[in-house]
């Protein structure tokens, strides 16, 4: 199985703070990052780092994401970099259009995930690590989040009646 380290991820979005959110959750993973502005810079890259997988928003100015995947799945060279979709726009006019053609694709040219924004760095880096077959970098956060949910999943068991209803009067408030 491969090492993340050995793996390159190009994101590609319009919106330098999903950049800078991505870039970070993927670098947590151990993964080598290269980020584009928009779907002309996008390609560019692509071609100049041939990166082992591809995070592409779908609306972005000069080169949308689906004409991004397009050129990417002629070209014989790069028509086998998996590609993830991350969009805000999966369920509204701006991006519903662009994912009913995906529907139409042939599968090898489909994404290979599409995922909704706001996204969580965990569902990110398991496709990844997913789609690549590595194993990702364990870090302490992860290892923090899972042992704060068993305590509360602990503690959730545990408690009485009148405990679960007070919490499910605040959680429902």
């Amino acid at each position: 199985m491969a090492k993340a380290s050995e793996k390159t991820i190009l994101i590609v979005d319009d919106e330098p703070d999903v950049r800078e959110f991505l870039s970070a959750c993927i670098k947590d993973a151990g993964f080598q990052v290269k980020t584009a502005e928009d779907g002309v810079d996008g390609l560019e890259k692509i071609e100049k780092y041939m990166p082992d997988l591809v995070t592409v928003d779908m609306v972005m100015p000069r080169r949308s994401g689906i004409n991004l995947i397009r050129k990417l799945k002629k070209d014989k060279n790069m028509a086998s970099i998996p590609v993830i979709v991350i969009t805000a726009h999966a369920q509204d006019e701006f991006g519903q259009e662009d994912i009913s053609k995906f529907e139409g694709f042939a599968t090898h040219l489909k994404p290979r995930y599409i995922m909704e924004k706001p996204i969580t760095p965990a569902n990110l880096r398991k496709a990844i690590c997913n789609i690549l077959d590595v194993e990702p970098v364990e870090d302490d956060t992860a290892r923090e989040e899972s042992s704060e949910h068993n305590a509360v999943m602990d503690a959730l068991k545990n408690a009485d009646k009148a405990t679960i209803e007070k919490i499910s009067q605040m959680l429902n408030a």
